[in-house]
């Protein structure tokens, strides 16, 4: 990541982090740009916003594959995979559209799964407060010409207070293998969680079922070029009323279908030439949302140069096209410097934009009304900061960034009795500063201190409350360690302080 010109994160899952982690979002806790509001524990249903964006605005990937739900972002982090299936987490800051297209306001999360290199056989179980239970399997088979991982997860608990149970099963299959084209993969995964939604979205005590199935394959032609392909279904069954499901009860089924053609030339040692293709169908089933379908169709292309004389750089630019007409440009740069050994400068600006969701556009309950004639939102991202290396055992990071939203999507009231309606914010504008500091030590010691700071403000809310545009950590610190003890005992311990807008 130390040549990276934009700001990206790294967290690796390692043998002993999933010793010391229950579910995968775990890890994103150890940055603080990062804000996890979880309505139920172990990823049954959470919101992730980057830099004081909306959940809206962070897109997931999965393999580098979208797994946004194209009803709602409430179901962004619906990732099918147990953590024990994943290798690390990649984390982008800041406009992420020219590669990936919409909802990549705040930034990207990508989820990358792992295959093992030997045979392996893990099985764990606990159990905790509340009635919790968990079980894992974990199987891993390799050779020299294939390698495959089977992994299966159950968590289940009795809820800290009434009607706040759930439970949660996922699994998935991870095949790799190579052929004359080149390297193939193929994910398979599903889940399904089940979860008492007591004061989730209102002040009702509901009941809510989620599923999700997936397929994602990627295909290398050889060297240069890759294509990939991915189908996601997800189900949502909402009840109002737990008790008396007859009086409002919602079930909506979307499909999503992803299909790209990547390919990265090597103009020569320092230069790299990277173009491609997309298309993806958003489809929806829903007794409250109606039958609803959206396509999209996007080229890219990008340049980027490295250690040219101390210099590196990227630029690039994506044209995405949608149904009704509607169009999005979306261009990058970003530039940096080696000033010292060790001292690199660096700075971007790239525009990023995001589609209003189903439940946006036309969803409708005693709570909440969404609005057809929302406009799409867009946003330019701007940082610039310093970072220092030093033999890899130390490094510093200082960033100062700024977004800067038109048309932003949110939920608006003009009194606490009124009902939230779904409108477009203008002048909105969200600024701060990242701060990181790492240290290895001998014994696989890590002590690593993280800062974010956060303001937001707007031109003239007239009065009115906004539901999630500014809700968000406006001081989010977090002091971690890890390490291995005598015994082969491994520990960690995490601090955390987020006082919120």
């Amino acid at each position: 990541m130390n040549e990276a010109d934009r700001s990206i994160t790294l967290l690796p899952v390692t043998e002993q982090t999933s010793l010391l982690t229950t579910a995968w979002i775990d890890l994103l806790r150890l940055e603080p740009s990062l804000d996890l509001q979880q309505r139920a524990p172990n990823g049954v249903l959470t919101d992730l916003s980057i830099r004081g964006g909306s959940f809206g605005q962070t897109l997931v990937l999965l393999n580098g594959l979208r797994l946004n739900d194209a009803q709602t972002g409430h179901f962004n982090m619906n990732l099918p995979v147990p953590l024990e299936a994943v290798e690390r987490i990649e984390v982008l800051k800041g406009a992420g559209s020219l590669f990936y297209g919409s909802d990549a306001v705040g930034g990207v999360v990508n989820v990358i799964t792992n295959v093992p290199e030997r045979r392996t056989l893990r099985v764990r179980t606990a159990l905790g407060s509340f009635g919790s239970q968990q079980q894992r399997v974990d199987f891993g088979w390799s050779n020299k010409l294939f390698s495959q991982r089977l992994v299966a997860a159950r968590d289940s608990s009795t809820g800290f207070t009434s009607n706040r149970d759930f439970r949660s099963l996922s699994g998935s299959y991870d095949l790799r293998f190579r052929s004359r084209l080149g390297n193939t993969s193929v994910l398979v995964a599903s889940a399904d969680r089940a979860f008492g939604a007591e004061q989730f979205y209102g002040n009702f005590p509901s009941w809510e079922r989620t599923k999700t199935w997936w397929v994602g394959i990627r295909q290398e032609l050889g060297s240069k070029t890759q294509a990939s392909f991915a189908f996601r279904r997800g189900t949502d069954l909402f009840v109002l009323y737990r008790d008396r499901p007859t009086v409002y009860t919602n079930h909506h089924t979307g499909e999503t279908y992803q299909a790209a053609l990547r390919r990265v030339e090597t103009l020569n040692s320092n230069t790299r030439l990277s173009y491609g293709v997309e298309g993806l169908r958003d489809t929806l089933n829903s007794t409250n949302l109606g039958n609803r379908t959206r396509d999209r169709g996007a080229a890219y292309v990008g340049i980027d140069v490295r250690a040219f004389h101390g210099f590196s750089f990227t630029l690039g630019t994506r044209e995405e096209l949608y149904t009704g007409g509607g169009r999005q440009f979306s261009p990058t740069a970003a530039v940096g410097y080696w000033l010292l050994p060790g001292w690199k400068l660096k700075a971007s600006a790239s525009r990023a934009f995001r589609l209003p969701t189903f439940t946006d556009l036309y969803y409708r309950d005693p709570a909440n009304v969404g609005n057809p004639l929302l406009r799409p939102e867009s946003a330019w991202n701007f940082e610039g900061g310093v970072q220092w290396v030093r033999l890899d055992s130390l490094r510093a990071e200082f960033t100062v960034f700024q977004r800067r939203e038109r048309d932003g999507i949110d939920y608006f009231r003009r009194t606490p009795t009124d009902t939230w309606r779904a409108a477009n914010f203008q002048r909105l504008r969200f600024g701060g500063i990242d701060a990181a500091l790492a240290w290895t030590v001998r014994h696989g010691h890590t002590f690593e201190a993280r800062h974010t700071s956060i303001r937001g403000s707007q031109g003239a809310l007239g009065g009115l409350e906004s539901k999630y545009v500014f809700n968000y950590p406006t001081e989010h610190s977090v002091f971690s360690w890890q390490g291995t003890l005598p015994f082969k005992t491994v520990a960690s311990r995490l601090l955390k302080h987020s006082p919120r807008a």
